[in-house]
């Protein structure tokens, strides 16, 4: 019997749970297996349950054969790439190594205005205690401690695997705040090197030159090329800091016909500086609700994030401005009535419809002095210091702290 684990679940009452193929042979309940892990050590243990898939159901079982997809408890120190086999066949099957995380940000609990109103798990213990839950299944993810405690250093494959967990505990209930990604960088031989990452893509050829434009400007090298029916596919070498936020405007590019997917290439010396957004953020300057009104006097120097009726605070990013600089205004000012009779007929308020940001474009959008806002109902921008007393505040103790 072998069996290769190619991924990990975990139950609090039977521990880690090895899920695979089976490669040859057959495994009963109870019988004696050995773990023989990625770098050759050996185990000995015992099958606690089986399970097979079925469907999206797994199902416990008495025993598993040759090609099923099955499920072993009773292996407490399993970990994909492991394979269990037993006394008798002890030859570990070939394991292709997993990648080591490229990009990390900080995972920070919510302390904005409007925090603990929206989630059920909002405290430093809640997310300390979550994330600890993933490193157990998780394999590519990398958690440390911060030297403040409500920040979390949590490191990835990339900004889809963070997002990912990101989207799951939103969706389970929890409230955090992120920092901008950020690349892990490595110094070789004396130079400082950054991880990249190599790029398939398949597209239709009307799309071929929006994507190779696209890809260029963030600092891709296109190393082949081939035609097939009426789609092209590309191959890339690009950094890993050029894909943050990529993958939404390529399937906006590609009008969702474009297929992309990347692994892990390797280090190579720094690129050089990638632009990112030269435009400032609109920023609320209080606490209130976005009007109508407000809006469609701010909107011929600005798009919004927001839509009437949104609940902001003082702090929170409501659009992008069209200049370089950001922008604190007042997005809840309502038109003032009085009894008197107007002399003209009132304007028609027309807006125009504002970019709702997903999470992915929110995380791509902000800068080293944003956060964004993630709680079960809502994605918000913020800034990480709210007020422009927060700012100086901020500035005076770096200063002190540095003397």
């Amino acid at each position: 019997f072998r069996m290769l684990v190619s991924a990990i679940d975990y139950n609090d009452y039977l521990g880690r749970i090895g899920i695979g193929r089976v490669n040859s042979g057959k495994i009963s309940l109870g019988d004696p297996v050995v773990l023989i892990s990625r770098d050759g050590t050996r185990f000995e243990s015992k099958v606690s349950k089986l399970y097979v898939f079925e469907n999206i159901k797994r199902i416990e079982v008495d025993e598993i054969v040759a090609g099923d997809i099955g499920a072993i408890a009773g292996l407490e120190d399993v970990d994909i790439g492991d394979t269990i086999c037993n006394a008798a066949n002890q030859e570990p099957l070939p394991f292709v190594d997993i990648d080591e995380p490229t990009l990390t940000m900080n995972f920070i609990v919510n302390n904005s205005p409007f925090a603990g109103q929206e989630g059920k798990y909002v405290t430093t213990r809640n997310l300390s205690e979550r994330l600890s839950k993933e490193l157990k299944t998780n394999v590519s993810l990398r958690v440390e401690m911060t030297q403040s405690p409500d920040v979390f250093k949590v490191s990835g494959r990339g900004e889809l695997h963070l997002a990912i967990l990101v989207e799951n505990m939103r969706r389970e209930g929890y409230e955090l705040q992120l920092s901008k990604p950020e690349v892990i960088m490595k110094k070789i031989d004396d130079v400082m090197c950054e991880p990249f990452e190599h790029v398939i893509i398949d597209v239709p050829e009307e799309f071929v030159g929006i994507v190779i434009e696209k890809l260029g400007k963030r600092k891709g090298e296109m190393k082949n090329m081939l035609s097939f029916n009426e789609n092209t596919r590309l191959e890339f070498i690009i950094p890993a800091r050029g894909l943050i936020g990529y993958r939404s405007e390529f399937m906006t590019d590609t009008k969702g016909t474009g297929i992309l997917h990347h692994n892990f290439h390797g280090y190579e010396p720094f690129k050089g500086e990638i632009s990112s957004r030269t435009k400032g953020a609109l920023i609320s300057m209080e606490n209130g609700i976005a009007s109508s009104y407000a809006m469609w006097k701010l909107q011929e120097r600005s798009q919004f994030f927001v839509e009437p009726g949104t609940k902001v605070y003082e702090g929170m990013i409501v659009g992008e401005n069209s200049r370089e600089n950001d922008m604190r205004v007042n997005v809840c000012k309502t038109k003032q009535l009085t009894n008197m009779r107007a002399s003209g007929a009132d304007e028609a308020i027309r807006l125009e419809p504002p970019r709702l940001l997903t999470l992915e474009m929110a995380i791509e959008w902000i800068n080293d002095d944003e956060y964004v806002e993630v709680t079960p109902q809502n994605i918000r921008i913020r800034k990480k210091y709210l007020t422009e007393l927060d700012k100086k505040n901020a500035r005076l103790a770096e200063k002190q702290f540095a003397l």
